[in-house]
């Protein structure tokens, strides 16, 4: 049985932030965006309370998908249906407990294999359906849900019954996959035999390889390992002109990459089936280290000195001073991260190293491998954060991040039930414009909150390192005013936010993809030519529009 999210909100049933054992944190987000934690929350509707639109789905059209997969895996009932239709993002959030669906997907199917698949394609084809790839439905900028103007039967395709691991190549380091796994799916199949993909994006309990290929994930640990980009060596694609199998080599030199053109593709192309995977053998050590930097700017430059260095740390992340306080604010009494601005390390900070605490930074490096190779590489950044300023806290903090990094996206549940909203956005630029494209991301989004009339905060972390560059991950949060609909006060923080990653020498996104939501910059960030070029393939493969039509360009 293939287990789902719940269908109004981020993970499993039962699973949920609370804030009564963080005593800072609710009078901080008080104070800097006027949300009230202590508020009573608003309840969730049943969706038994909610007007569930029908499935359109012509009679001979299921018969033909239970043909194809087998009876019992077409679902056409409210639930299954209503899981399916959008993906995880605040807008998503909130239309869906209004009860506003959207284009509901009619039937939900769900193949077993890579025939399967093809069978249901050609269901798909022959009727005229649309038809919409589904992993583990994460997604947050738009990816899953059906124009609403869409006449024609919608499909959604689940791929989480399929989700093994098939083979394990360990003289070559690779794996095949089938692309339904999730994250936790993969881990446990590949651990079983000493093995790991290292790949762990926030999401990586509720999303699927195939998705992390479609949107061109990037983990927490890519500094190391690389990006899906980089992981994928090749894969398997169920299209309208065949399955397409690339040769499972590291590098090839054969025309255009059709490996890349899959990659970032978003179910306009065909359904993934499977991929061939590098993979590593799990390590000896690991850690994370924590430290604090005197500023952003302090801990940028450091981040760029560690790329720079014979260092290859597995994570790089440092927070601005916004998001610090958040991050402490978020500490249970007597806890380990709690201890961090103790008496002890505030009289260090401030009077030994003359570092103003409202400006600290606070960061976080992993190093895993050998034990030799990890403590040659922490004496290699311990002196590079020395340099700029920096001192190190220990591995404690590190612990504690590790064991909750999966947790971030149950506060944007929590606030959501208490009338706020939150989000993310995240962009990547040259180690050059990174300080002037944080700088100039904040000052928009405050410009924004004060266009709408709101009170709200914005943090960032750098989160992945490059040779030439880096991502900056943002959050923002505010309590919607009461002149105008919150969706509506949503558009123009998260536009102005886009706006500014676009004018800044950013990209639109480092690795949540376009979708829906960020199509809009798609043409200044890939030119209007390279715009025309993905268009043209798209319609080059998919003429008749059956492929997730609208996502990524029109």
């Amino acid at each position: 049985m293939v287990e789902h999210m719940k269908w109004w909100g981020w993970g499993q049933e039962g699973v949920a932030f609370h804030h009564e054992d963080k005593p800072n944190l609710a009078p901080f987000v008080k104070r800097v965006s006027g949300i009230d934690f202590d508020a009573a929350p608003a309840q969730v509707p049943q969706l038994s309370e909610l007007t569930v639109p029908p499935s359109q789905a012509p009679d001979a059209l299921r018969t033909a998908f239970a043909e194809a997969v087998g009876e019992e895996h077409v679902h056409d009932d409210d639930l299954d249906r209503v899981v399916h239709a959008y993906g995880k993002s605040m807008r998503d959030l909130v239309r869906i407990r209004r009860g506003d669906f959207g284009r509901l997907p009619d039937l939900v199917v769900y193949p077993g294999t890579e025939a399967e698949t093809e069978a249901a394609l050609r269901v798909a084809l022959e009727s005229d359906a649309v038809l919409i790839p589904f992993g583990g439905g994460s997604n947050i900028v738009g990816s899953l849900e059906a124009p609403r103007d869409e006449t024609r039967p919608v499909v959604s395709l689940d791929m989480g019954r399929m989700r093994l691991l098939l083979s394990l190549d360990e003289t070559s380091q690779t794996a095949r996959i089938q692309a339904g796994a999730l994250g936790p799916d993969l881990e446990e199949q590949l651990n079983a035999r000493g093995w790991t993909i290292g790949h762990f994006p926030d999401s990586f309990k509720h999303s699927t390889l195939g998705g992390w290929i479609a949107t061109r994930s990037s983990g927490m640990q890519s500094d190391r390992f690389g990006d899906i980009a980089d992981i994928t060596r090749a894969v398997r694609v169920v299209t309208p002109h065949g399955t397409v199998a690339t040769a499972e080599v590291p590098v090839q030199s054969a025309g255009p990459s059709v490996r890349e053109m899959v990659l970032g593709s978003e179910g306009r192309l065909g359904i993934i089936t499977e991929a061939t995977v590098q993979v590593h053998r799990q390590a000896e050590q690991r850690e994370i280290q924590a430290y604090f930097f005197p500023d952003y700017a302090s801990g940028l430059k450091a981040m760029h000195d560690i790329a720079a260095s014979d260092a290859s740390p597995s994570i790089t992340r440092v927070s601005d001073a916004n998001e610090t306080q958040f991050t402490l604010a978020t500490s249970k009494k007597g806890s380990t991260l709690g201890q961090l601005l103790n008496k002890g390390v505030q009289l260090y900070a401030s009077k030994r190293k003359g570092i103003d605490l409202s400006e600290m930074c606070l960061s976080f490096i992993g190093f895993e491998g050998s034990a030799l190779h990890v403590r040659r590489n922490k004496s290699l950044v311990g002196e590079i954060v020395k340099k700029h300023g920096g001192f190190g806290v220990g591995a404690g903090p590190g612990k504690l991040y590790d064991q909750k990094k999966f947790d971030t996206p149950y506060i944007r549940d929590f606030i959501l039930d208490r009338g706020a909203y939150g989000d993310v956005s995240e962009t990547s630029s040259s180690w050059a414009t990174l300080k002037s494209v944080h700088d100039n991301v904040v000052a928009a989004a405050n410009k924004a909150f004060a266009e709408v009339g709101i009170k709200g905060f914005v943090f960032c972390h750098l989160s992945h390192s490059y040779h030439s560059g880096a991502c900056q991950y943002f959050t923002f949060a505010f309590q919607p005013p009461t002149d105008r609909d919150g969706l509506e006060a949503y558009d123009i923080v998260k536009g102005a936010i886009q706006q500014a990653f676009i004018d800044n020498g950013g990209t639109l996104s480092h690795h949540h993809a376009v979708g829906r939501e960020h199509k809009r910059w798609i043409e200044d960030d890939l030119s209007a030519a390279g715009a025309k070029i993905v268009g043209s393939l798209f319609a080059g493969v998919d003429p008749g529009r059956n492929l997730n039509p609208g996502a990524v360009v029109d």
